[in-house]
């Protein structure tokens, strides 16, 4: 989830293969009907399975219990193997290759080092039973946003300061992601910044490093939607705000996390809001930026969660399709751009129209993202004039200014000298974040700190994290009992009417939403996934 990933597209495999109804056999011929029992969730003495979905588009189900061997890098147990198919082709004993892989899928706790291939590629499904008190009062709010990362890390229980890759949802999506740590005195030679795993999901973890720029007083540096870093100086605040309600120059003034935010539109999700930005004595307004922070409300977090319930048993066949099937991956962010970025555009008074600038795309509910649009004014004024539109509903706005480009500039990449697990060096967590082909894998619970060793104590740094990996969201019990084809189906192909059908069941949960998603965050400091 968490930025929240997107994923409600990804049905699209649903529109291509179609799925069965469900019976009541157990490991028969009917791969149909072993998948729908094997999720029986609300039966305690469902057994263990593990599902292996095949890159060549066969699926193996081993039931009871299977072995690893870390040598010859295979499971083997017993259970049925399926074609492309689904026509049963084999029964008994089977060793699978972990290489032949796309997607597992088990409902078993996987708790032993030598799974770690297996945990990586794994969606675990129903384990929230064993998990107790966690997202059962309102699956849809479930706390989630891929790995959280804090400065503090006793600090900020409604923030994070980064939130890393939310939208790298199956290993083949896996991508970096970059978020702003503003800038920091650094008073030692040592920077850490601990990375937590508070939500139902299986974070794999390829890089963590800093990114550092030296500032002197008065400088700052900001980093576009392209990756592009600016150093930048002066600050012009607001000279007003303005939108649909009135007046929110308070609100975006000063970075205090008082956000303007508004609620959706109970007709359509899909609505778009203006915000006007009035900002005056801008020297040098040919060469200027705008500073926005912002982060998203919980719309996405709804709306994926929905999505995961409407393919209830058949979602790991979706994620395996993700990860053997580009034009399936291609597709799955259809919704989200249907519901958009933030698009900046500026006056011009000469033509006497707005002027499109750019646009900010950057998901997540957790973290506020502190990001900059190079703006293209060819006015020699000192009044600047800005429209931001966005969906309304989606977008939590923190604070807004306009800066002086300096120059472009490269910040140092710094890569981290050690982690800390709970408290304790993890040699081998370090060798796996240095390493390119290697994952530290993070679980529920989980906590670690990585400390960055800086030169040039005693100086100001412009600091932000650079992260890359995936994860693996969890199954939820509730979701599988949501399983909706025909609302999947919807998504897939007519986007637009799915926002508009379903912005009257998303005003039921907006209001609640809020704190039932924070209570549901895991506390690392008390709670472990190898000790439940």
């Amino acid at each position: 989830m968490t930025k929240r990933i997107i994923i409600f597209t990804l049905t699209v495999v649903i529109v291509i293969f179609g799925i069965q109804s469900c019976s009541t056999y157990y490991f028969r011929s009917n791969y149909t009907d072993t998948n729908s029992l094997i999720h029986k969730t609300n039966l305690l003495w469902t057994k263990p399975f593990l599902k292996a979905h095949l890159k060549n588009g066969d699926i193996c189900i081993l039931k009871d219990s299977w072995k690893i061997d870390s040598t010859l890098n295979i499971v083997s147990g017993t259970g049925t193997q399926y074609d492309f198919n689904r026509k049963q082709s084999f029964q008994g004993a089977i060793n699978i290759s972990i290489d032949s892989v796309a997607i597992f899928e088990t409902n078993e706790k996987i708790v032993k080092p030598e799974t770690g291939r297996i945990i990586a590629l794994c969606v675990m499904a129903g384990v929230d039973i064993l998990l107790g008190i966690y997202c059962l009062t309102n699956p849809k709010a479930c706390f989630g946003s891929c790995p959280t990362f804090y400065i503090k890390e006793n600090d900020n229980f409604h923030y994070a300061d980064a939130e890393g890759f939310s939208n790298a949802i199956t290993p083949s999506m896996e991508y970096f992601d970059i978020d702003a740590l503003n800038t920091q005195a650094i008073n030692s030679d040592t920077f850490s910044i601990t990375m937590k795993n508070e939500a139902l999901e299986t974070h794999c973890v390829n890089v963590v490093k800093l990114l550092a720029y030296p500032v002197k007083k008065g400088e700052r540096v900001f980093q576009s939607p392209g990756n592009e870093f600016y150093l930048c100086e002066n600050k012009y605040s607001l000279l007003s705000a303005k939108a649909e309600e009135g007046d929110i120059t308070k609100l975006l003034k000063n970075e205090d996390r008082q956000e303007r935010f508004s609620l959706s539109d109970e007709k359509n999700l899909n609505s778009k809001e203006e915000i006007y930005l009035t900002f005056d004595n801008v020297k040098n307004s040919s060469d200027i930026g705008l500073v926005l922070n912002f982060r998203q409300t919980l719309m996405t977090t709804y709306i994926f969660y929905s999505a995961m319930g409407y393919m209830g048993d058949n979602v790991s066949d979706v994620f395996a399709m993700l990860e053997s099937d580009e034009k399936v991956r291609n597709k799955f962010d259809a919704a989200t751009k249907e519901l958009g970025g933030i698009t900046c555009y500026i006056w011009n008074d000469k033509t006497n129209s707005w002027v499109l600038q750019s646009q900010i795309n950057e998901t997540g509910p957790i973290a506020i993202n502190r990001q900059f649009i190079p703006l293209c004014n060819t006015q020699s004024g000192t009044r600047v004039r800005i429209k931001l539109v966005l969906n309304k509903g989606l977008w939590r706005l923190d604070y807004a200014s306009l800066t002086n480009i300096v120059n472009k500039v490269a910040p140092l990449e710094l890569s981290p000298t050690a982690i800390y697990n709970k408290g304790k060096f993890d040699k081998l967590a370090l060798a796996n974040i240095i390493s390119q082909d290697k994952y530290l894998i993070s679980m529920p619970g989980d906590e670690y700190k990585f400390s960055f060793t800086i030169q040039g104590v005693n100086t100001d740094y412009e600091l932000f994290l650079y992260s890359k990996g995936y994860y693996l969201e969890w199954m939820r019990e509730h979701w599988i009992k949501d399983k909706d084809l025909l609302k999947l189906k919807q998504m897939v192909n007519n986007p637009k009417k799915y926002l508009r059908e379903e912005a009257k069941s998303y005003k039921q949960y907006e209001a609640a939403m809020e704190q039932e998603f924070w209570n549901s965050k895991i506390d690392t400091k008390a709670f472990s996934y190898y000790e439940n």
